[in-house]
């Protein structure tokens, strides 16, 4: 059996461009698509927390340490400049794959620099 599981994301990372005019896709910050695992023209799965949209594109390099997000082609009328957003990829993987599977969770500050990483969401108390 296969299950489809979280592989890594982008949590919380804010939009730098908003390109109507450009081929289709998204553009990400080279060295934050490496840290992820991220590969240019991998499907990537888009939730913008400022508007609620959710999207489907690839992915494509920027510039390393650029921090640049741009959301491109007919994807840019889902996200505008400044929108935070979590970018996700999926993998399938097998039964012994799975029992040491680990997501990449990528953390950024509010310039899209790296902070942290993780391999685990942290338990949130629900009141």
């Amino acid at each position: 059996m296969q299950c489809s599981m979280l592989k890594c994301k982008l949590h919380r990372v804010t939009v730098t461009h908003s390109e109507l005019d450009y081929e289709g896709s998204c553009a990400i910050d080279t060295d934050l698509m490496t840290s992820a695992g991220i590969r240019e023209y991998e499907q990537i799965e888009i939730y913008n927390i400022t508007n609620g949209e959710r999207f489907s594109t690839y992915a494509i390099k920027a510039e390393a340490g650029s921090g640049i997000i741009s959301v491109n082609g007919a994807a840019a009328h889902k996200a505008a400049p400044n929108d935070l957003i979590i970018i996700a990829a999926y993998a399938s993987y097998n039964e012994q794959e799975l029992k040491t599977y680990q997501p990449t969770l990528v953390y950024v500050d509010d310039q899209n620099t790296i902070s942290h990483t993780n391999t685990q969401i942290p338990v949130q108390a629900v009141s």
